[in-house]
């Protein structure tokens, strides 16, 4: 029999995150993925594209997964499909650079390209299915808990695969090292996934009929939007908090003109953005339960750490601001994810999650926004002020949300 907030969920849940992140924490977007993407074009603006297009595929396609989930009364089997495109579109990136590599620069770079398109295309369907799941399987106020649980495995992980990194980097050639952490990596990530779909799912009562057509489906989900005046609030106060990608992908580009970024720099400063991920959740985000609050406090600590890289200069700054981006980096996925399942009805809760998750990821897409304004101004200072003025706009109207348990 089905049990909601069953500890084995709590688990599987936490193990998911571990290895996950254990795998893909190599092509952290804010370090080693532009360094790697460096290796092969020294065009900042195929960088930033790069770095969108590890989570920006999603976006064209969770609103067509909505359209048919709306009907699952169970989304485990579909999200087991998911996960093994995952894993083949990571493995192929980490194939192509090793059979392929600096034989064709031009080619290889395709090559990634497609595989963290269609890595993070599938995981547009993965997103629905998992938040659909998240909102079955734990009440509210364990929800925050097991996702704070997730956050810190997830960095724990992190810190165990920064250190890896860096040893690789520091004693392989690249892109070999590339290669290598990608193809090894791809293997750690099935566990995290065949871990995850032995959860029990129990079966949805209040289901959608799915409409006729995706067309019907498109007109009904418009007319959500437009009648729901707090969906539409939070979507652009989650939207701008995507700003920080505007400048994020090129923290580490600047450090790496400032001083000689070493392999295990690279390696400590993903380790001290766990260890902040690691103190935000489980000091911060597993204790708050107003997710309109933990949304204005990640607003706030992604300020704050732009402010310092206006005048970073060394080792121990930046890790300043790898320290704060971990903290934050959490609070805006518990909020976001939190914030869309409480307002949205059991029945259209799918389509809610992809309104939300669609329109918001355009953000995802700001790294090549940063990237065309760095190649025109050639000062990171620009960009880094231009983050800040968004990233303040969004805190103010997210202090402008209201609890809907204090209506």
């Amino acid at each position: 029999m089905f049990k909601i907030d069953d500890p084995k969920s709590n688990y599987k849940n936490a193990v998911h995150a571990f290895f996950l992140a254990l795998a893909i924490t190599i092509a952290e977007p804010s370090t080693i993925l532009p360094l790697m993407v460096h290796h092969f074009s020294q065009s900042v603006v195929i960088i930033g594209l790069f770095a969108s297009l590890l989570r920006g595929g999603a976006v064209i396609i969770q609103l067509y997964a909505a359209f048919h989930a709306q009907a699952y009364k169970k989304v485990m089997p579909y999200l087991a499909k998911a996960f093994l495109f995952r894993f083949i579109s990571w493995f192929t990136i980490g194939a192509s650079i090793y059979f392929i590599g600096d034989k064709n620069k031009t080619l290889t770079l395709t090559l990634i390209g497609l595989g963290l398109f269609f890595f993070s295309f599938t995981a547009g369907f993965g997103a629905i299915y998992f938040k659909e799941l998240q909102a079955k399987l734990f009440s509210k106020k364990f929800r925050g808990k097991t996702m704070a649980n997730r956050q810190i495995a997830g960095s724990i992980a992190s810190i165990i695969s920064g250190g890896i990194t860096g040893y690789v980097l520091n004693n392989y050639e690249a892109p070999l090292n590339y290669a290598y952490l990608f193809m090894v990596s791809s293997f750690l990530m099935v566990i995290g996934f065949v871990t995850f779909i032995t959860i029990e799912e129990p079966e949805k009562e209040n289901v959608s009929v799915k409409e006729r057509s995706f067309k019907e489906f498109m007109k009904n989900a418009t007319i959500i939007l437009k009648e729901d005046k707090r969906l539409q609030q939070q979507i652009i106060a989650i939207f701008l908090g995507f700003s920080y990608l505007l400048s994020m992908p090129f923290v580490i580009l600047k450090a790496n003109s400032s001083f000689t970024l070493t392999g295990w720099m690279l390696g400590g400063f993903i380790t001290v953005q766990m260890i902040g991920s690691i103190i935000g959740s489980s000091l911060l985000w597993r204790k708050i339960h107003n997710y309109e609050k933990m949304l204005l406090l990640s607003f706030t600590f992604m300020i704050m750490a732009f402010i310092i890289a206006l005048f970073a200069n060394n080792i121990y700054s930046y890790a300043a601001i790898f320290l704060l981006f971990g903290i934050a980096f959490d609070g805006f996925s518990i909020s976001g994810m939190n914030l869309v399942i409480e307002i949205a009805p059991e029945e259209k809760r799918p389509t809610y999650t992809a309104l939300q998750t669609s329109i918001t990821s355009v953000g995802l897409f700001f790294p090549i926004l940063g990237g065309a304004i760095l190649k025109y101004v050639q000062n990171y200072s620009v960009i880094y002020i231009i983050t800040i003025i968004l990233l303040s706009t969004g805190l103010f109207l997210t202090s402008r949300l209201k609890n809907p348990g204090d209506k």
